[in-house]
């Protein structure tokens, strides 16, 4: 069996940390570097569930998408629900390791991951100085509507679903889509000319100002099912790098659903109705 060091090299040889944003706050959060590693799990967020599945799986290894300690922290208390998933990982002799912006921009990464799962070709980076999010063709193309439908059946299911803006009979040849909050990308998907852009987290200001100003269809997913395809990519890259070492890892991806909304109901009025008109 590897050691935690060796995986973790390989690991970061995939998505170089140096590749993060300033911001961010990637690599390992606990781990002993000489524990042996047999099993690994891949998730989106690093939380209590999440550490619970790896204990139950006897996996050694967690890799999130997600941070823990985003902002840093004075404490690993176990009062709080941070300090206890560091706590219940290191009891259990279980490393937490992240690959957050450095699997964003990272060729293949999130952003190919998520067109991977909705079956598009990739035609290149949709931001190409950093490498973030993705321009692609739909072939054959097909209605936003039909677009949307796509997405809804490929993606994880969430509470959120999908949420669509634009013409619903408008023709979609291209798109731009990107893995997690991406509405600080439109300048991006307004000069690559696409016909959809598909992301998570799209805001009403952005997402009304983005309408008006050009018949772009917006297709807005949870972004925790925006992500979780890259858990099944990173996966099966470090499947390939067990085989090429004779490594015999165990490697699984979490289907826990870490999304933070548990239910959805959608207004009886169809769409754009006045507040208070009848139905």
């Amino acid at each position: 069996m590897p050691r935690l060091t060796e995986v973790l090299a390989e690991l970061d040889a995939l998505w170089p940390p140096e590749r993060a944003e300033q911001w961010d706050a990637v690599g390992t959060v606990c781990g002993d570097p000489d524990a042996e590693v047999d099993r690994v799990l891949f998730a989106v967020d690093p939380v209590q569930e999440v550490a619970e599945e790896a204990i139950r799986l006897g996996a050694r290894l967690v890799v999130t998408h997600h941070p823990l300690y985003l902002r840093g922290t004075t404490t690993v208390a176990a009062s709080h629900f941070k300090g206890r998933v560091v706590h219940t990982l290191i009891k259990h002799d279980i490393a937490l390791h992240v690959a957050h912006t450095n699997a964003d921009t990272a060729d293949p990464g999130v952003s190919d991951a998520l067109a991977g799962a909705l079956g598009l070709r990739v035609t290149g980076p949709l931001v190409p100085e950093n490498g973030l999010g993705r321009i692609c063709e739909v072939d054959p193309p097909e209605t936003l509507r039909a677009f949307a439908a796509r997405a809804a059946e490929r993606l994880p299911a969430t509470a959120q679903g999908i949420r669509v803006a634009g013409d619903l009979d408008a023709t979609v040849r291209t798109v731009a889509v990107s893995g997690g909050s991406g509405d600080s990308l439109f300048d991006a998907v307004r000069a690559a000319g696409v016909d959809a852009f598909l992301t998570a987290d799209l805001r009403h200001h952005p997402a009304s100002e983005a309408t008006q100003h050009s018949p772009l269809g917006l297709v807005d997913a949870a972004h925790w099912a925006t992500e979780w395809p890259w858990c099944e990519l990173a996966a099966a890259q470090l499947d390939e790098i067990s085989d090429r070492h004779g490594w015999n890892l165990r490697v699984h991806v979490s289907k826990t659903v870490t999304d933070p909304w548990a239910a959805h109901h959608t207004s009886p009025s169809a769409h754009h109705t006045s507040p208070g008109a009848p139905n």
